[in-house]
């Protein structure tokens, strides 16, 4: 079985490891490159914190944005190309009545051919993601937003879920599908919509999010990303200011500004007036006794996101295979 399985996919083995090998080599000569201008950046500096690295994020940009995609893309194409041929191509081709009539039972088959080619494809994107951690760390230190959707799914240990998650999305859809174009387009499509699906509606609820209030001080408005009046122009259009914590992920982008009562304010009622629409100073901000009301996910909780959205996507996996398992018995019973 493992020797059929190398012959049915060798090709795409091969190809796997020249991707690798080809972004190993960029992303090395890269990251040796950029660990230099890094040490240089952050030189007297405490873990970077005085550092400025706008330009050399700037300077990196592309191999850091590409490199991260490529990590969520390589699964989605394993799935299409590696797990959704794996039963629709014998079904196709009517190899399977030859294949399971030579003393091979088809659970038995099924279970080699999953494993093998499961653990393929979660080596090759694992070798992949640990790669782009390596170059992209330094980068990360001074992005301070693991929590965004691509960064997060393409770093850590999720991706090793999303492999394994879509290989067995390829072969089940293959099974039910009973055609490799059909089944790849299908794997393609319904992987997307769960990446897109995670993020929005599942991750930010694997706990629950921290409610804080925060004032407006003057270290604070240093941090604000928004400030500034919405909604119509004139005496009603809200006052809202939006912060950043370095490492947490905001889930509120922007709040109400409340004054010390809890009133909401608004062009006509804020504070240090300038007479138009634009807002007032930061000056005087930090002195009248403001705060907004923000929810969060902490930096700290980075981790334990990281092993609850891979169990997530392994317990998905071990559904399909079990729905494959059976579909194999019954409907090709």
């Amino acid at each position: 079985m493992i020797w059929l399985t190398w012959r049915q996919f060798r090709a795409q083995f091969l190809v796997a490891a020249a991707v690798l090998a080809a972004a190993t080599a960029f992303l090395l000569i890269s990251g040796l490159d950029l660990r230099d201008k890094y040490h240089d950046l952050t030189a007297g500096c405490p873990d970077g914190g005085c550092a400025d690295g706008n330009q050399l994020l700037d300077t990196y940009t592309f191999p850091y944005w590409t490199g991260s995609a490529l990590v969520l893309l390589v699964p989605a194409l394993i799935g299409a190309f590696w797990g959704a041929p794996l039963i629709a191509r014998e079904l196709e081709t009517g190899t399977y009545r030859l294949i399971w009539n030579q003393g091979i039972g088809r659970g038995r088959w099924l279970v080699v051919k999953l494993l093998l080619v499961g653990a393929a494809a979660v080596t090759v994107t694992g070798l992949l993601s640990l790669l782009v951690t390596w170059f992209a760390a330094p980068l990360d230190r001074l992005n301070h937003d693991r929590f965004t959707p691509l960064l997060f799914a393409s770093r850590g240990i999720v991706p090793l879920g999303y492999a394994a998650f879509a290989v067995a999305l390829g072969t089940c859809l293959g099974l039910f599908l009973r055609r490799t174009v059909a089944a790849m387009a299908a794997t393609l499509a319904v992987f997307a919509a769960v990446q897109v699906l995670v993020p929005l509606a599942v991750r930010p609820h694997l706990e629950q999010p921290v409610h804080a209030v925060v004032a407006l001080d003057a270290e604070t408005l240093k941090s604000t990303r928004t400030l500034g009046f919405t909604g119509a122009h004139g005496p009603a259009a809200e006052f809202v200011a939006g912060i950043d914590m370095p490492g947490a992920w905001m889930l509120s982008d922007t709040s109400p500004v409340r004054d010390s009562t809890g009133r909401s304010l608004t062009l006509g009622t804020q504070p240090c007036a300038n007479g138009g629409h634009e807002p007032p100073s930061e000056d005087c901000l930090a002195h009248a006794n403001l705060h907004i009301a923000v929810d969060y996910q902490p930096a700290d909780r980075y981790w334990p996101f990281q092993w609850i959205e891979t169990a997530i996507y392994l317990a998905l996996t071990a559904a399909l295979a079990a729905l494959t398992t059976w579909g194999l018995r019954r409907r090709l019973g």
